[in-house]
């Protein structure tokens, strides 16, 4: 008899909502996330998700008590767990524009991974669109860590855009606290937004990438506000 293939995709659900479809599937163990179309994440690894996380708390001055963290984009939600599984977090808020998302973790197959994250105290999920946030807020924080795209030169929404231009990184860097850090994912290098990064007024620019068996790697882009 034939056996089911396990590779396969099968929609769990599709939504149309204010910023396009939204599509989770699930293929063999592991939950995808599709957006507009584009592959976004799945749960397949999710190194450099939490390499998002623990690069920020290694980069922020030392003996800084209690930090608190803004997560740009709940996804999968290994980004949340990591930083919940991390005592040395204060408050950790996650900025998710998308009510499905939302819901595939409180009430469907994504809390599987997310559950006891979301039920930590010092959690907060703020339903609203990251830059808007960024820019009406009067919140400080000592980290931002932002995964809503493929990368700066590869967004989900051409919206999201503005995140990454002058305007946008001035947002960024008005919402850090002094020596605060901000963390950038993205699956590809990019010296044109390391660049970008400096104009805006950030200082001790890098990157640090996730080793692939092939192809290029995944980069955390990293920067600092000046005290």
């Amino acid at each position: 008899m034939p056996t089911a293939d396990t590779h396969r995709p099968v929609t769990l659900d599709r939504r149309e909502g204010p910023f396009g479809e939204v599509v989770l599937r699930e293929r063999g163990d592991d939950f995808e996330i599709i957006a507009n179309g584009c592959f976004l994440m799945d749960t397949s690894d999710g190194r450099s998700e939490r390499l998002l996380i623990d690069a920020a708390l290694a980069a922020l001055p030392p003996g800084r008590p209690r930090p608190a963290l803004l997560i740009g984009g709940l996804g999968v939600g290994f980004s949340l767990v990591r930083a919940a599984e991390e005592r040395r977090w204060g408050a950790i808020a996650v900025v998710e524009r998308e009510q499905a998302i939302v819901d595939w973790h409180l009430e469907g197959p994504l809390g599987r991974i997310s559950a006891a994250a979301l039920a930590d105290p010092r959690t907060e999920i703020l339903r609203t669109d990251l830059v808007e946030h960024l820019g009406t807020t009067t919140e400080r924080y000592d980290a931002l860590c932002l995964d809503i795209d493929n990368g700066p030169g590869w967004t989900v929404t051409e919206d999201n855009g503005s995140l990454y231009s002058p305007t946008g990184l001035a947002a960024c860097h008005a919402r850090l606290a002094p020596g605060g850090v901000l963390a950038v994912w993205s699956a590809q290098p990019s010296a044109v937004f390391d660049e970008a990064l400096r104009n805006a007024g950030f200082h001790a620019v890098r990157t640090e990438e996730v080793a692939v068996a092939r192809g290029v790697p995944d980069v955390v882009h990293l920067a600092l506000r000046g005290h």
